[in-house]
């Protein structure tokens, strides 16, 4: 079964910054990204990288947050500084995209004012 280790998630106040972290379980996954969810809304993209084609960003979060891979640690990464209130929500790791993709089991990042 595949495996998804996410951390670095927390509480911090407004334009501070945190990185969180995921470890797969192999290194067979081409695209790795990361997902979030606020309470009353729906799931939505915030970053995703593939081996080509360069990273992908969610406009909300263009110019704070940076997505990063290691490939050597099977890891994907998100740098995310300048973090607002409304970054607030549980945070998923993906590999494989949304639909057939595998998840993490979240982890929670809440920013306070």
């Amino acid at each position: 079964q595949v495996q998804l280790v996410e951390s670095g998630g927390g509480l911090v106040q407004a334009g501070g910054s945190l990185r969180l972290s995921c470890a797969a379980s192999t290194r067979r996954f081409t695209v790795m990204g990361w997902y979030r969810q606020a309470p009353g809304k729906q799931r939505e993209l915030v970053a995703a990288i593939a081996v080509i084609g360069g990273p992908k960003y969610a406009d909300s979060v263009k110019g704070r947050f940076t997505i990063s891979r290691d490939n050597a640690k099977n890891a994907v990464y998100l740098q995310m500084n300048s973090l607002q209130p409304e970054d607030t929500a549980v945070y998923y790791c993906n590999v494989n995209g949304e639909k057939t993709g595998y998840w993490g089991q979240g982890t929670q990042v809440t920013v306070t004012s």
